[in-house]
């Protein structure tokens, strides 16, 4: 009798299984799933697994994913809104030490306007913000 693609996906995971177990290596597992997609009858099926104990793949327990732990620390959205500020800062700073030692002296440190109000905002958010995501 002829396979369908459903029985030949039942035999792949019964060989997934095998290999998973350490009865098939990963070489012999590619063979067999080579030979797998070229099998058009129960019969050529059945061969692929005769040295094989049977598998009950319903008795296998369901896949549990794994819940996401909470993450000690700061929100991704507040770690990256420091990265910008950082990253922002580091700029001005740059640009303003290439003017300072281009002009010949030292200029007045305007780059502290920058981040001293955007950090100080930041700083009130991280402290005080909620701990709560919005959907």
């Amino acid at each position: 009798m002829r396979a369908s693609d459903a029985d030949r996906d039942r035999v792949a995971a019964v060989l997934r299984e095998h290999t998973a177990q350490g009865r098939i290596n990963m070489d012999e597992f590619n063979e067999r799933l080579e030979q797998l997609y070229q099998s058009k009858t129960y019969g050529d099926l059945a061969k692929l697994t005769a040295d094989l104990p049977d598998v009950d793949l319903r008795a296998r327990p369901a896949k549990i994913t794994p819940t996401p732990q909470s993450k000690q620390g700061m929100h991704t959205g507040m770690r990256a809104a420091w990265g910008a500020w950082a990253a922002a800062g580091a700029v001005n700073w740059v640009i303003w030490l290439i003017v300072s030692v281009t002009s010949g002296h030292l200029i007045y440190p305007w780059p502290l306007w920058v981040m001293g109000p955007w950090g100080a905002i930041l700083l009130m958010s991280t402290i005080f913000g909620s701990g709560h995501r919005r959907p």
